[in-house]
């Protein structure tokens, strides 16, 4: 597949004119101007797409959401083959799918339900636990009595569960256990996440040093910034291993904080959906888990609530929110939902740019930052 006329927008910058000829689930060339033409007779008419100016990016990988389409991906294959499809139109190419709390047998099955799908689909980069080793004081959307301590043995259940395909686990890390389950996750090639936590500034700073290298929603189900207790967002920030999910819906995270963690940490935050069933259906009532998610305006609360129960965002909103409504330089706003994601999961000499050799996976952008046509594997699915 040969695209040509494209303003290429990815982590390396902006440069207009631009084409790419696609060969299996690889970009094998790139270049600018008319120079594409000398490939064109080695390509079917079909096979060539005009880009017509419009932006073209990086596929979107989103390592944190939780369903869509009024679908979860804790209900089972068919409701995960629904959400995926309203986040693929709307440009995520590559996704984890984060399950939240639930009962370890119920987790251990959703995992292998997981593996199973991931062997034969490319785009699922693997699964995300998002619990059951978090803190009931900062539990947020996620069952009490579910919670529990990540002991050796709850994580060899969970490990052996997912075989090979857990991408990402989140960890409060002042729970008893949980540093020397950090070692053994990152031991099995998992990356792992601070969040739901109570913990402060020493504590976040040493999971890190232990091998936890991800945030997870940044200033959401954590302690706060304090000016004599800095908590784990400052930790993050001082360590240039840790990248940092943001959650750009206008509601979890005020613009204003956003600019600011992007100037503390350009290249190192990474835009997630954290989106729950109503991404892309109607407001109504929902569930989460095992707990009632009430949709208003596009908010989504535990019913009878304040509290925050993941979003409706796909993650091409994200990326206009944070152009638009946060004022991120493009570039830095596009690498937060490519290249830093990529890199957060060890995935950037594969995933995230727009180069010869990465994967073949790309969307096109209208003005307003909403994505109209997507390539994944070197194949259009929109």
């Amino acid at each position: 597949m040969l695209l040509h006329g494209a303003r290429k927008l990815d982590a390396d910058g902006i440069v207009d004119d631009f084409w790419m000829l696609l060969v299996g689930d690889t970009i094998s060339t790139t270049g600018t101007g008319d120079s594409w033409q000398a490939l064109a007779p080695s390509v079917a008419d079909s096979a060539r797409f005009d880009a017509r100016g419009r932006w073209l990016t990086p596929g979107f990988i989103d390592l944190h959401a939780h369903g869509g389409g009024g679908a979860s991906f804790d209900d089972g294959i068919d409701a995960i083959g629904t959400a995926l499809a309203v986040h693929r139109a709307h440009g995520t190419t590559r996704s984890v799918l984060s399950l939240v709390t639930n009962p370890l047998d119920r987790l251990a099955e959703n995992l292998r339900g997981i593996a199973d799908l991931a062997s034969g689909d490319p785009l699922i980069l693997g699964s995300h636990l998002e619990g059951p080793f978090l803190s009931p004081l900062h539990r947020g959307a996620h069952e009490p009595q579910y919670l529990i301590e990540p002991d050796p043995a709850n994580v060899e259940e969970l490990l052996q569960a997912s075989a090979g395909t857990l991408r990402q686990v989140t960890i409060a890390p002042e729970l008893p256990g949980a540093l020397d389950a950090i070692d053994r996750f990152v031991n099995a090639g998992v990356v792992v996440a601070v969040g739901h936590t109570d913990a402060g500034l020493e504590v976040t700073a040493e999971a890190f040093d232990r091998g936890a290298s991800i945030l997870t929603h940044a200033f959401n189900a954590m302690r706060a910034i304090h000016h004599r207790a800095p908590g784990p967002v400052i930790a993050a920030f001082e360590d240039s291993r840790v990248a940092l999910e943001l959650i750009l819906d206008g509601v979890h995270v005020h613009p204003e904080v956003v600019r600011l963690a992007f100037l503390a940490a350009p290249q190192r935050i990474v835009l997630v959906t954290d989106a729950m069933a109503a991404a892309g259906a109607p407001d109504g009532r929902y569930r989460l888990g095992s707990l009632d998610v009430t949709v208003a305006h596009g908010e989504a609360m535990l019913s009878g609530t304040e509290t925050l129960a993941g979003s409706t965002l796909t993650q091409d909103a994200s990326l206009a929110n944070a152009i638009e409504l946060a004022q991120i330089d493009p570039v830095l706003a596009v690498r937060a939902v490519t290249a830093s994601p990529a890199r957060a999961l060890g995935l950037d000499t594969r995933f995230g740019y727009l180069r010869p050799g990465y994967a073949a996976d790309a969307v096109l952008l209208d003005e307003r930052w909403r994505s109209t046509t997507v390539f994944a594997n070197g194949l259009r699915l929109v």
